[in-house]
């Protein structure tokens, strides 16, 4: 079975899906502030596997930024944090919350793009990949067939 990244997804498409968690390999959150063009943006992330630390995987919520001011981070921080917990370890321009809360459902990630979107001020932008699955699987969970992205294999 292959692996089958979805992306452009919105909050309200991630809502419906109801896919087994088991599959999620990992899922992003692009957090982008307009104008576009400037690419002021953030992206919140889970990797099931870990984020790569130096040699080593971290598990848990991670952000990383871009044109973002240093000042603006621990508002991000502490809004992460305070729903998913975890030990701050900062890598470059990645923040991993280690030992946080994991969350695989759309209806958990989609509610956190909702959060994300009205404290920050940001559009937002799903990206889910998933694994050990088939395309009958994945349409019957209610993923639609024009935002699947070809992994090269």
């Amino acid at each position: 079975m292959a692996k089958f990244r979805y992306w452009k997804m919105t909050i309200e498409e991630m809502e419906k899906l109801t896919h087994n968690e088991d599959k999620v390999l990992n899922w992003d959150i692009k957090c982008t502030r307009e104008p576009e063009e400037e690419a002021v943006f953030f992206g919140v992330f889970l990797y099931k596997a870990g984020t790569p630390h130096d040699y080593e995987s971290k598990k848990g919520i991670t952000y990383f930024h871009n044109n973002i001011e240093r000042s603006e981070l621990p508002s991000i921080t502490k809004f992460l944090k305070k729903r998913f917990g975890g030990n701050e370890v900062e890598k470059g321009e990645r923040i991993i919350l280690e030992g946080s809360k994991e969350i695989y459902s759309g209806k958990e990630i989609a509610k956190l793009a909702k959060e994300l979107e009205e404290e920050f001020t940001v559009t937002t932008v799903i990206t889910v990949e998933l694994h050990d699955t088939t395309q009958e699987q994945l349409k019957e969970w209610g993923y639609p067939e024009a935002k699947l992205l070809p992994i090269p294999t």
